[in-house]
């Protein structure tokens, strides 16, 4: 019987591009930037690369069908290289990729990039008629502001939440990722806001405004994987071990039967509980020391908190309103400005969390370093629609926790 991936597999090293309108950088230059950084932590050599993956998710028009552009921007050793996406999890699915090679012994040590530029392309969040459908992210199904927006609907209705008491909890997500966003040099917004301003800023979609929707950015981020037995024997002291990597996928029960109610995301409930049975977690709110989440929306990540198990089904606005996931918290989420102020580069999302948990284990996060020393962070990415989709969890964590 399968027993996981705990700890069989060490992050080497980690770099992260800047996010955000990167006008004077194209996809290879993105990549060169995360990958020099994550070669000068991992202390190595490309000949010591035994293979890689890339994640992207909507850049095709400039990324292509293939892992050929990632093998030439980084002059990889004639290496295999897969592509691989997976709508926002692609970068989670390349580390994926690398993480199972070594831990199925295919591979001493392997890449893992995820990498988007999507400001040059036009892509956009709500509709235009003179672009097509893969950039304007609209179906037969509506905008995703507008599925998303059917999320805060149905949670309110489930759980019987007024509309002042959820706005004012989804206003507190956005202020929360703007002062995180804020101490990070990185990320692509730094402006704090104010609960009024999101308050009173222009609806998208009814109860979703301005503030609670995240845009998109360019960015790539790296990650680079080995044993732990090889990282010791590289001189590696402190280890970031790889605890948990699952993935759930929707097939269907949303959309065609009666249990789903509309207030929750099934497929993050279902991934949750086989990370935690892998990593060995009995009490995720108080184990866990670390959270960052797909907070496309603000709805999103409070809904999330539920589905991860660490609020109490119906309550995940009142920790909210508390500042139970603020910075000072007793458990940060999003404490580098989360998808909606470090920016969301699709394919580079998943990596970029990673990244983020890795330097606060490692106790490497400047300004914005938790103070009590973490012990495992999660990281949860989820693409598609609240009706249908993907979501994947990686726990990572210090080698002997």
């Amino acid at each position: 019987m399968a027993k996981g991936i705990r700890d069989k597999v060490a992050i080497l090293g980690m770099g992260c591009a800047k996010f955000g309108e990167r006008w004077d950088k194209d996809e290879d230059q993105l990549m060169l930037e995360a990958y020099e950084e994550a070669m000068a932590d991992a202390g190595i050599e490309a000949s010591q690369i035994d293979a890689a993956w890339l994640g992207a998710a909507f850049d095709a028009m400039n990324i292509g069908p293939s892992g050929i552009p990632l093998a030439m921007a980084l002059r990889l050793p004639d290496i295999g290289v897969t592509k691989v996406e997976n709508y926002c999890a692609s970068g989670t699915e390349s580390f994926r990729g690398a993480v199972y090679a070594v831990a199925s012994g295919a591979a001493d040590i392997a890449l893992a990039m995820g990498a988007e530029k999507l400001k040059d392309t036009g892509y956009g969040g709500l509709p235009v008629r003179t672009r097509g459908t893969t950039h304007d992210m609209i179906g037969i199904t509506g905008s995703a502001p507008g599925n998303f927006a059917q999320l805060a609907a149905a949670y309110r209705t489930e759980h019987g939440v007024s509309r002042e008491d959820l706005k004012r909890a989804m206003a507190h997500v956005s202020v929360k990722s703007h002062d995180n966003g804020a101490r990070n040099p990185k990320a692509h917004l730094r402006n704090r806001i104010t609960m009024d301003q999101v308050m009173g800023a222009p609806m998208i979609a009814e109860p979703l405004g301005l503030f609670d929707c995240c845009g998109v950015s360019d960015g790539a981020a790296c990650a680079i994987v080995t044993t732990p037995e090889i990282a010791r024997a590289l001189g590696k002291k402190d280890l970031v071990t790889v605890k948990a990597l699952q993935l759930a996928t929707s097939n269907g029960w949303e959309l065609q039967g009666s249990g789903w109610n509309g207030s929750y995301f099934h497929t993050t409930r279902v991934a949750a509980a086989r990370a935690y049975e892998e990593a060995g977690i009995t009490n995720p709110r108080e184990q866990l020391s670390l959270l960052e989440v797909h907070d496309c929306f603000s709805i999103t990540e409070l809904v999330t908190m539920e589905d991860l198990h660490v609020s109490e089904t119906g309550k995940g606005w009142k920790d909210v309103l508390d500042g139970f996931f603020d910075a000072d918290g007793k458990l940060p989420c999003q404490i580098d400005g989360g998808l909606k102020c470090f920016g969301h580069p699709i394919g580079a999302s998943g990596i970029r969390m990673i990244y983020e948990n890795y330097l606060q284990l490692l106790g490497r996060a400047g300004e914005r370093q938790r103070s009590q020393q973490p012990v495992f962070a999660l990281s949860h990415n989820l693409g598609g629609m609240p009706n249908q989709n993907v979501s994947s969890i990686a726990i990572v964590g210090l080698q002997d926790a």
